[in-house]
């Protein structure tokens, strides 16, 4: 019995967590990535730095809204299915609601000058948020004092600021990069290991 509300308790915390990012993070999905590792890393102690880290790339780099992907990840990574599904639901319900309340009214907030001010205001907040989540996650790459990390998050910047490269390209390169690297690695290991 204490095992089922020690699930229920978590899969209560899982949707009203990601329920609660989702209703109060405006920018897109950037934005919502350092407020869950704030939450799910330093609050809860769900999720260990490196793995938010992973989260948010492979987040990014898959098909579909980064919010969305992330918030699959985790409730997987913390409570199987039942987790990604509830995670899903508690992001996806508060912008369904709010946009479903705003088409209501679109026409009068578009006309509104205080809801344009708002919103040119708010644009700034998601600059600056996302600047914390380059910063956060450069740092974890840079953490890592590894060479090849580094290299690779230089050239996709250059890549892409410099040489307008295709995003898509850049990300499938970085990811086989990264795979090839972590295979390397663990082959490497398994070879020291077995001497």
């Amino acid at each position: 019995m204490q095992a089922e509300e020690k699930k229920r308790r978590i899969y209560w915390t899982l949707f009203w967590s990601t329920f609660q990012l989702s209703a109060f993070t405006f920018g897109g999905g950037f934005v919502i990535v350092p407020l869950m590792r704030r939450k799910f890393v330093e609050g809860l102690h769900w999720l260990e730095e490196q793995e938010m880290v992973d989260i948010a790339a492979i987040a990014q780099s898959s098909p579909g809204a980064i919010a969305v992907n992330a918030s699959i990840l985790v409730g997987y990574h913390v409570a199987g299915v039942p987790g990604a599904l509830l995670t899903v639901c508690g992001t996806v319900l508060p912008p369904l609601i709010i946009i479903s309340i705003i088409s209501l009214f679109y026409a009068a907030f578009r006309a509104n000058p205080v809801v344009n001010m708002a919103m040119t205001g708010m644009l700034a907040g998601v600059a600056a948020v996302i600047c914390d989540v380059v910063v956060t996650m450069g740092a974890a790459v840079l953490r890592e004092k590894r060479v090849l990390p580094v290299a690779v998050m230089v050239l996709a910047f250059a890549a892409v600021h410099f040489l307008d490269a295709n995003i898509v390209l850049v990300i499938v390169v970085c990811g086989a990069i990264g795979a090839a690297d972590t295979w390397l690695r663990v082959h490497r290991r398994e070879e020291r290991e077995r001497r």
